[in-house]
C-alpha cells in the first residue's frame, strides 16, 4: 500500500489480528511504533484517515505500553483488535490505552488481554434467527454502530456476526470487532468462539471480577514507510 502522508519517514507495521486458523483474514490494523513521529492528536487522526485502516495505534512508550488508538475519523480510550496487535508485535505484559492497564498473555498461536466491558464504545447489538440471516445482511444506514450475530451453536458458544460502524467514514464493515465481542460476551455471560466478517475468528472467556479475556491470532502483513 502507498500513503501520501508527509511527515518525517516512520514505519507503519500493518498487522491482520483475529485470523481464522489458517492465517486468512483477519483485521488490519496500523501500528506507529515511534509515536513521537505523529506528536499531537491532528496528525495521528490524519494519518489514521489516510491509512483508512479501521484503527492505527501509536506507541508512545513501548516498555510502558503506552499507545494512543484512532479509527479514520474518532479517537478511541479502547479497542480489541488493536491492543491484541500491538501486545503480539511489541511481546508486552500490559498495554495501558486510556481506558486502563490491560494484561496480556500468551497461548500457543493466541495472544490474550483482560479487558473490561465497561471500557468498549457503545454498540447495538442486535441478534438473528440464523447465521444465514446475518450473512444476508446489507450494510445499514451510517448512524448506529451495529454488531449484528446469531447462534451458529448454541451448546458450543459458537457465534456468526458481522460489524457494521455506521460512522460514515468509510469503514462500512469491520472486519473483526473486540469491543463488540466484549459487550456480547458480557451479555450472555459465557465464553464464545465468534466467526465475524469473512471468516476471522475471536476467543472471549469470562473472568472474575468483571474482567474478559479476548483472544485471537495476528500475523505481520507487511511495513509501509510514511
Amino acid at each position: 500500500m502507498h500513503t501520501t502522508v508527509t511527515s518525517s519517514a516512520t514505519d507503519i507495521d500493518v498487522l491482520r489480528v483475529f485470523c481464522a486458523g489458517d492465517g486468512r483474514f483477519g483485521n488490519a490494523l496500523g501500528v506507529v511504533r515511534d509515536g513521537r513521529a505523529y506528536p499531537d492528536e491532528a496528525a495521528r487522526q490524519a494519518l489514521a484517515k489516510e491509512l483508512g485502516f479501521s484503527e492505527t495505534v501509536f506507541v508512545d512508550d513501548p516498555e510502558r505500553g503506552n499507545v494512543d488508538i484512532y479509527t479514520p475519523g474518532v479517537r478511541l480510550p479502547f479497542a480489541g483488535h488493536p491492543l491484541v496487535g500491538t501486545a503480539w508485535l511489541l511481546d508486552l505484559e500490559l498495554v495501558r490505552p486510556p481506558a486502563g492497564e490491560v494484561w496480556v498473555r500468551g497461548d500457543g498461536e493466541f495472544t490474550w488481554i483482560e479487558a473490561r466491558a465497561e471500557w468498549a464504545p457503545a454498540r447495538t447489538l442486535r441478534r438473528y434467527g440464523s447465521a444465514a440471516e446475518v450473512d444476508a445482511l446489507d450494510v445499514p444506514e451510517p448512524g448506529v454502530w451495529i454488531y449484528a450475530w446469531a447462534w451458529e451453536d448454541e451448546a458450543a458458544g459458537r457465534i456468526r456476526a458481522r460489524g457494521f460502524p455506521g460512522r460514515g467514514d468509510g469503514i462500512d464493515e469491520d472486519e473483526a470487532t473486540g469491543a463488540a465481542a466484549l459487550l456480547l460476551t458480557a451479555e450472555l455471560g459465557r465464553a464464545l468462539n465468534i466467526t465475524q466478517g469473512r471468516g476471522s475468528q475471536i476467543l472471549t472467556a469470562p473472568g472474575p471480577d468483571g474482567v474478559i479475556e479476548l483472544g485471537g491470532r495476528v500475523r505481520l502483513e507487511r511495513t509501509l514507510t510514511a
